[in-house]
């Protein structure tokens, strides 16, 4: 992936749209410039890979609804479907969303080359697909994502912090996510960057759909293997494999540090309560925001040059104009800096009656 240098912050999604004219973007060969210009009375359609993580349905969704009737003067209309982690079913989403005319598609897909085909459909149709969040084959004309080579050394950066001079005393298990997700493989490599050298890796897994009970299986599998003796820390690609990951490590009577990613609000509790060591604070506004304006953007035939600052390639489309948003390394130190500050959960939220001590010694009230 060939990445220029962006800063993004919430603010810059503000940025207006209006004197944008239509144009052929870079890197789309087959490009949105034959998309009829249209006023605010738009038709967004919204594809979201499942509802297992609880940013989708809590952030991603309402945050991407909200921006666009921002833009539209509450015209435009959202259409949603979730394909609760099946390709199959998400490419007949597609499908549908184009006998239903939508005017643009922001995709975030399951598999990101199961969806090239249904991709190209779109853009057969003339439908312009913003790709959210995972890097979609096919001929997408906009992307928005976090640094994800960023996220995987963040989380590296963090686990060498915590094991501290214990690093390679013994053994660390990694629990990567699903191949299917392209993400997946940028958070793997870019831990494995920080990693390599520094720690032993005693087992390392590709956990099938990121599911939690499978990460717990394979970490079951990876304590009876290397032993609980030996297990010093565990690198978890998410909060939700966290919680399946620390389910077993309790079970085992091991007790080591664990990332994470997401800042789910189970795992920014077991932050607190010092049974997961950290994740990836991934601010969603600025991310959705820029889904937002692209998409109406596109729908409405304008370029993204004041709002799509970078360039990335996929493996079947060059140059595609992207927004990369930051992420912050969460631990119980910055809590109240970011997610309560930014609003994304209160104080009340975190600190429920299990968790009040502990939030009572972070000065959380």
């Amino acid at each position: 992936m060939r990445r220029a240098a962006v800063a993004v912050v919430a603010g810059a999604m503000a940025v207006s749209l209006a004197a944008c004219g239509s144009a052929k973007q870079s890197g789309d060969k087959a490009s949105s410039s034959s998309a009829k210009k249209k006023g605010d009375n738009i038709k967004v359609g919204l594809l979201l890979p499942e509802n297992q993580t609880a940013r989708y349905e809590k952030f991603d969704r309402p945050l991407i609804e909200k921006k666009v009737k921002e833009l539209t003067n509450n015209k435009g209309q959202v259409v949603y479907a979730n394909a609760t982690q099946d390709a199959t079913k998400q490419n007949a989403q597609v499908d549908s969303m184009i006998t239903n005319k939508v005017d643009v598609l922001i995709v975030d897909a399951v598999d990101a080359k199961a969806i090239k085909g249904s991709v190209q459909k779109a853009k057969d149709a003339g439908i312009p697909v913003v790709a959210y969040d995972r890097l979609a084959q096919g001929p997408i004309d906009a992307y928005t994502s976090f640094d994800n080579e960023t996220v995987g050394k963040t989380q590296g950066e963090a686990l060498l912090k915590a094991l501290g001079s214990k690093a390679k005393s013994g053994k660390i298990v990694m629990m990567n996510g699903s191949i299917t997700d392209p993400n997946a493989a940028q958070f793997k490599k870019g831990a494995h960057e920080v990693l390599k050298g520094k720690v032993n890796i005693g087992k390392e897994y590709d956990t099938k759909e990121w599911k939690p009970e499978n990460a717990n299986s394979n970490m079951e599998a990876a304590i009876s293997a290397i032993g609980k003796k030996k297990i010093v820390g565990v690198y978890s690609a998410n909060d939700g494999m966290a919680g399946g990951i620390i389910t077993a490590l309790n079970a085992a009577g091991i007790k080591v540090p664990v990332t994470g990613q997401d800042a789910e609000l189970a795992g920014v509790q077991r932050i607190i309560a010092g049974e997961q060591y950290m994740s990836v604070y991934k601010p969603y506004a600025p991310e959705a925001a820029a889904a937002g304006e692209m998409a109406v953007a596109l729908a409405q035939g304008k370029k993204l040059d004041s709002v799509a600052k970078d360039k990335v390639d996929s493996p079947t489309t060059k140059a595609v104009p992207s927004v990369l948003v930051p992420v912050t390394s969460l631990t119980k130190d910055n809590i109240k800096d970011t997610v309560i500050k930014d609003g994304v959960y209160t104080v009340a939220d975190i600190c429920t009656a299990k968790y009040k001590k502990a939030c009572d010694t972070l000065g959380l009230k």
